[in-house]
């Protein structure tokens, strides 16, 4: 299937590690120039740059730097002219140990309002950011990574879910604001428990009990994600927006 991103601009951000480079590899595999978007790891986004080939951009971006959503949109603007794809895959996890073990009362409330604040207010003003492009070419796609923790919970996810949560409402009244201004399309894909290539440790761990649930018996890879995202930030998808689709194996 011609999923006509050849040639297409997409962006990529949390591209260095996990999910993101997958989905950034997927991209690239249909013909797509990537922004591989990084906060931490600038060393492992041009290590991805050389591995998928094609016509890639390394680009700093901070989620909750109120000014890198700017920069971020005026790098890749000067770089392709274009921006037709946002994939909004950085992530705040706000795991910190000081406050590990505590009821989602006590954790103070700087780190609550930080998690909640670079998760929710990064996605949003990134993708606001580059609405501008993808209504002037009439035509563009975003695809939110959200979290089956949003609406499945987990003790501990309070304010990360809460966070994925809002995600999925600025995504669906996004669909409609943006559907009238030509072939826009915006969607959440939400991953469960997913093997990556950064997080070995915690699948020999946790693993058996996620995969126990599953009706497939068995987690998904970072590879089988990406699938999905790559397909709804795609030409092929025609006509899916508004929607939060699971991608966790059935569990």
């Amino acid at each position: 299937m011609d999923l006509g991103l050849t040639g297409r601009t997409v962006i990529v951000t949390g591209a260095s590690g996990g999910i993101g480079r997958e989905i950034a590899r997927g991209f690239a595999a249909e013909g797509a120039d990537v922004v591989l978007a990084y906060h931490h790891s600038q060393a492992g986004a041009e290590r991805l740059a050389k591995e998928i080939g094609g016509r890639s951009l390394v680009a700093p971006y901070e989620l909750d730097g109120g000014g890198s959503a700017r920069g971020l949109i005026e790098s890749v603007l000067g770089w392709s002219g274009r921006i037709d794809v946002l994939v909004n895959n950085a992530v705040h996890w706000g795991a910190t140990e000081p406050d590990a073990g505590l009821p989602f009362d006590a954790v103070p409330d700087e780190r609550w309002q930080t998690v909640i604040r670079a998760n929710i207010e990064g996605a949003l003003r990134l993708s606001r950011a580059v609405v501008p492009s993808m209504r002037e070419r009439g035509w563009g796609r975003m695809v939110h990574i959200s979290s089956s923790i949003a609406v499945d919970g987990m003790p501990g996810g309070e304010y990360y879910g809460a966070a994925k949560a809002a995600l999925h409402g600025f995504s669906r009244s996004a669909a409609f604001g943006l559907g009238k201004d030509g072939d826009i399309l915006s969607n959440v894909v939400m991953p469960g428990f997913t093997r990556t290539e950064t997080n070995v440790a915690m699948v020999e761990q946790a693993g058996g009990h996620y995969s126990a649930r599953a009706p497939i018996g068995r987690l998904l890879d970072a590879a089988e994600v990406a699938s999905a995202v790559v397909y709804l930030g795609s030409a092929a998808n025609t006509g899916i927006t508004g929607q939060a689709v699971k991608v966790t194996g059935g569990a």
